[in-house]
């Protein structure tokens, strides 16, 4: 309970910082006229940042600045925080050959944190770059870019749509959104939840605390919560979705298979079989629905099985086991509930 609180309260406070960041103008801009960027480092400790594609005229830097504590944030003066920022942060925005490095970091340990300063970058640069982005309490935000991408915050939010290449990302208490992105990525959060849509390649999705929500991915999927709900829709290629505590919710499957729960409900709904569908259970119910006309060889425990008539069906039928082919063989079809009740709908 008081991790959930800390996650809500860290995410409001994101979401102020990053509201402010969108109303007020730059507190200072740096353009890159002419500059051909293909690598982006930015590191600042308590804002935003985020990174986007433009126009090869329109690169630059915009850098937002405000008070990180106190209320009435909004009427402290440019020259006070110009004051603020000389005499307590280090803040460089260089180009050394094809590489844009932008840093915000303090000069000595603040021990008065009304004088501290939430320092919030905005990169525009072109669509070809690679990234390396750290924040210790912002979001970071990602949008059309094709190259190799590290993003890191300890306690902000991950926004990424339309990014092409090989990515990591990781948050320790925000959520992480994805789409329309593709290639390989590897997005961990330890407290929030995680939403991808319309994305391809090798997905790789951890949260340790949050629930999980696919729709619409290709390629070869993995799906892992310790404590909450994995939800999807029209998934193709191969999916592994697992949760230790939570109930899982898929449809419209057109893909290779393979998930379990220990604490909570399955249902699976498919599309198209691929060559194999795993489902375990500790302790719940599994509800599994075939489409029918489709060669499958069952091999399903439980408690108690539901199957309705199987016609086509050669081999083993009884209360907690049912060990045979339908309609001559094919997809393997693998479910075990210890402890609980399987459904098995062929329509």
């Amino acid at each position: 309970m008081k991790k959930a609180i800390l996650v809500f309260l860290v995410s409001c406070t994101v979401s102020v910082l990053s509201a402010q960041n969108e109303r007020q103008e730059p507190f200072l801009t740096k353009s890159l006229p002419g500059e051909s960027i293909k690598q982006v480092e930015v590191e600042t400790s308590g804002g935003n940042i985020s990174v986007e594609s433009s126009a090869a005229d329109k690169s630059r830097v915009d850098v937002f600045i405000w008070p990180s504590s106190g209320r009435n944030k909004g009427e402290v003066s440019k020259e006070t925080l110009q004051k603020r920022l000389d005499e307590l942060y280090d803040l460089k925005i260089t180009v050394s050959g094809d590489k844009l490095t932008a840093i915000a970091k303090s000069k000595v340990k603040i021990r008065d944190w009304k004088n501290a300063l939430s320092i919030s970058f905005k990169v525009y640069v072109g669509k070809d770059v690679s990234t390396h982005l750290t924040t210790s309490g912002g979001n970071i935000d990602l949008r059309a870019i094709t190259g190799e991408q590290e993003i890191t915050t300890s306690g902000g939010n991950l926004n990424i749509d339309g990014v092409k290449g090989k990515m990591k990302g990781t948050t320790s208490g925000g959520n992480i959104d994805v789409k329309d992105s593709d290639n390989k990525m590897d997005l961990t959060t330890s407290g929030g939840n995680i939403n991808a849509n319309h994305c391809s390649g090798g997905i790789k999705l951890t949260t340790s605390g949050g629930s999980i929500r696919v729709v619409d991915l290709n390629g070869n999927v993995d799906a892992t919560t310790s404590g909450g709900d994995v939800r999807g829709n029209n998934i193709q290629g191969d999916l592994e979705a697992h949760t230790s505590g939570g109930n899982i919710d898929l449809a419209g499957l057109a893909c290779n298979l393979a998930t379990g729960t220990s604490g909570g409900d399955i249902k699976v709904v498919i599309r198209e079989p691929g060559k194999f569908i795993k489902i375990r259970n500790s302790g719940g119910k599994i509800e599994l629905e075939l489409p029918a006309g489709k060669g499958y060889d069952l091999d399903l425990s439980a408690d108690k099985i539901q199957t309705g008539k199987l016609s086509a069906f050669n081999g083993k039928v009884e209360d907690d086991q049912v060990d045979g082919t339908l309609n001559g063989g094919g997809t393997k079809v693998t479910a075990n509930a210890s402890g609980g009740k399987i459904v098995l709908t062929v329509k």
